[in-house]
């Protein structure tokens, strides 16, 4: 059975997330998926963020999904990913869509996924026009592509912190403002790699979008 993890139900999974499911409900995918959040959804975020009611992201999410996709197999995990529980919740083999909007849990999937066999990750993220998505490819103990903070001195050193190590008022006041257009993007282009994926190694290992540009540019770097 197929492990898909998904880490961060906001905009960018909120955007995803109903899509990869009709993918994986219509091609008769045997596989898995567990919501990976601690976070609860408010009014604020309904903007850029679709859940039918108040509650915990993953949770509400999950059973949203359920209802409408019976041959899936979802399930929740209502909590942050932290050093304490990563060894838990990523496996080796796992797929994992990272949606994050920290670079704090960036390097801690980043590390931890660093000392796994095998593994996909896809991660995504984006300021107010403008993101990127990362593919780091491990396959037999050997990185197949970068690992998301070999370029990136801001994930490798991230200046923010965790989400679990802030309160309800920090968490509110460190959220950038994010723009929906620019979420269905980032959405489409984490898609679009996961369907690469499946066919053969994609040709890049990120890509560049800009969407006032409407541009979107692959990139690829050596190990």
């Amino acid at each position: 059975m197929l492990e898909i993890k998904a880490i961060g139900i906001g905009g960018i999974g909120c955007a995803l997330l109903p899509f990869l499911c009709r993918y994986l409900n219509y091609a008769g995918a045997r596989a898995r998926l567990t919501l990976i959040d601690g976070d609860s959804f408010e009014r604020v975020n309904a903007p850029r963020q679709a859940f039918p009611r108040l509650g915990n992201k993953a949770e509400v999410k999950a059973r949203e999904l359920a209802q409408e996709f019976e041959a899936l197999s979802l399930r929740a995990v209502p909590e942050y990913v932290t050093a304490a529980n990563v060894n838990r919740l990523l496996a080796a083999g796992d797929v994992v869509f990272l949606m994050v909007d920290n670079h704090a849990s960036r390097r801690l999937v980043d590390e931890h996924a660093a000392t796994l066999s095998d593994l996909t990750l896809i991660s995504g993220g984006n300021d107010f026009e403008d993101g990127n998505i990362q593919v780091y490819l491990r396959r037999e103990g050997r990185d197949l592509t970068p690992r998301l903070s070999r370029y990136h001195p801001e994930i490798a050193t991230p200046l923010d912190r965790h989400p679990a190590e802030l309160s309800c008022e920090e968490l509110m006041a460190a959220g950038a403002p994010q723009l929906l257009f620019t979420n269905l993007m980032v959405a489409a282009l984490m898609l679009n790699a996961f369907y690469a994926l499946s066919r053969d190694l994609p040709g890049y290992c990120e890509v560049y979008l800009d969407i006032r540009q409407n541009l979107s540019r692959p990139v690829s770097r050596p190990v």
